[in-house]
């Protein structure tokens, strides 16, 4: 019985569609229109004879049947990757140590999955700090890029803008308290400055209850009716309420939104690899003003 052939191109756009979460996300990476990324997962559900994805409630997820043809989808972009640098160009090998916050994982992943997809014989460490962290390690070529929050225009390429919210248990509204009690992360950090200078210019009485570096710890420390906590809104898990539209007794200044950037190192500036990485990071992430 004769099946039709599995297109590299449309296996790329089914791996670019699950990394991404969108069609939307998905079509630039593949250099396709959303319409036409939508084409190539409806011929290859044809093929199979069964859906490969289904929308969940933040994205696209992927079927049973869809994961079976991750699985080989990757080995084979694996494999074609690895021949046509064999055959037509030198394969980037070696080590590229990234930096990145807790909360902007996110983003990284889909680029890390891809990037790594492609280059089999490249290397990555990963550091999960935040951003006061990561710069310094940056200026001192601990690390050779990073995603981080920027105060400074010289702190590597401007991408998005992420913007800061307020969290809180609605079991608990501790937000009703005076003075107010407040989850910040460590003195010096963007998150920390820019909420107490809002708080400030509100005039709100607040009271730091409990600081962290991590994301998990202001997350308990919210959830547990601790306290409130600013956060970014791409780290705000599904079930913890952002808060908005409360009584003007207890309202909560708005926060300036993070300017979001990748920066790398003096030393990374004649890697391979790390322009590489740093083109894709662009690519995929960077939005018009």
């Amino acid at each position: 019985m004769h099946h039709p052939d599995l297109h590299l191109t449309w296996l790329r756009t089914f791996v670019a569609v699950v990394d991404t979460g969108s069609l939307t996300a998905a079509a630039p990476l593949v250099y396709r229109s959303q319409s036409a990324v939508s084409m190539h997962i409806k011929k290859l559900e044809t093929i199979v004879g069964s859906a490969i994805l289904f929308r969940g409630p933040h994205h696209l997820e992927v079927t049973p049947k869809g994961v079976e043809l991750l699985a080989y989808s990757r080995r084979m972009l694996a494999l074609q990757s690895e021949a046509h640098d064999a055959l037509f160009g030198q394969q980037l090998s070696g080590l590229v140590r990234i930096g990145v916050p807790d909360d902007y994982a996110m983003y990284l992943a889909p680029v890390l999955r891809s990037f790594a997809s492609r280059h089999t014989n490249v290397d990555i460490e990963l550091t999960c700090e935040q951003s006061t962290s990561l710069i310094p390690q940056i200026n001192n070529n601990e690390l050779d890029i990073a995603l981080i929050s920027q105060d400074k225009a010289e702190q590597g390429e401007w991408l998005f803008q992420e913007p800061m919210v307020w969290v809180g248990s609605t079991q608990h509204e501790v937000w009703r308290r005076k003075p107010l009690p407040i989850a910040v992360y460590e003195a010096g950090s963007m998150a920390q400055i820019g909420t107490l200078s809002a708080l400030n210019k509100h005039n709100r009485e607040y009271r730091i209850v409990y600081k962290s570096s991590g994301l998990a710890g202001q997350l308990a420390a919210v959830e547990s009716g601790l306290a409130v906590a600013a956060l970014t809104r791409c780290s705000v898990p599904a079930g913890l309420p952002i808060l908005q539209n409360l009584p003007a007794e207890y309202d909560l200044p708005k926060l300036a939104a993070m300017d979001v950037a990748v920066f790398r190192s003096k030393r990374s500036a004649k890697s391979a690899v790390v322009e590489a990485i740093n083109e894709q990071i662009i690519h995929t992430l960077k939005v018009d003003r």
